[in-house]
């Protein structure tokens, strides 16, 4: 089953529409059938597609005006549908913004590929987007505040704390790690340690000087934990 990803086919050939139709419901995925770009748009008001499969050669508005217009307000995946010999039209369409094509006559086998491929390529997307929009702006660690688009630490009182890069970028490490028990290789791997050497113990040091900026107590560290014999977690 694919999650019941929604899929919307766009062709105004009604048996190769349905034939794709029937395929992809077989295979778990919701799907939709638009004969035409306006008949599209119209679903588009509606419905928000996972990705849409979108043939070229259309009559009235053609496949490409059509992907032209919704890149125009969407992101949406578009796979288009091309004759195997309009080489032209490919180029066009991935240059327009389509994610991928399909020659015809289409084979549903390496058309299922392909949306698997897409919506994975998408997923990654998603995902990087939703990590900067959750790790924007500032995180709190203890009584501070760590500015993640200016790398500057910042009191209770709303003085800047100096830091070293290094300090940032443990910090920044904890920030994408939160409850998330980190040993020492897995600190200065992501710190981006070029000096780092095997068995190189120099992190605790470095965490001991960040509790001196960031706990209301270094000696009884709140923030930033130690977790015996494994490494740090940030609280």
């Amino acid at each position: 089953m694919q999650d019941n990803r929604l899929i919307l086919v766009c062709d105004d050939e009604p048996h190769l529409r349905e034939m794709v139709a029937e395929y992809l419901s077989e295979r778990g995925y919701a799907v939709i059938e638009a004969s035409s770009a306006p008949e599209m748009k119209d679903s588009l008001e509606t419905n928000t597609p996972d990705l849409i499969v979108l043939d070229v050669n259309m009559p009235g508005t053609d496949g490409l005006t059509a992907l032209r217009e919704l890149r125009a307000t969407s992101e949406i995946p578009v796979i288009m549908l091309t004759a195997a010999s309009e080489v032209i039209d490919r180029v066009i369409g991935l240059e327009m913004g389509a994610d991928d094509y399909v020659g015809k006559p289409v084979d549903l086998r390496e058309l299922e590929a392909r949306i698997k491929a897409t919506l994975r390529r998408q997923n990654l997307v998603n995902a990087e987007v939703e990590q900067k929009e959750k790790m924007g702006g500032t995180v709190a660690f203890g009584t501070c505040r760590l500015d993640l688009d200016g790398a500057r630490l910042f009191g209770s009182g709303g003085d800047e704390i100096p830091l070293t890069a290094m300090e940032f970028s443990l910090l920044r490490v904890f920030a994408e790690n939160r409850g998330r028990v980190l040993n020492r290789d897995q600190l200065l791997e992501q710190a981006h340690d070029k000096d780092w050497e095997p068995f190189d113990r120099s992190i605790d040091l470095r965490i001991s000087r960040l509790r001196r900026k960031i706990e209301t107590n270094p000696t009884k560290p709140e923030t930033i934990r130690t977790v015996r014999g494994i490494g740090y977690v940030f609280d």
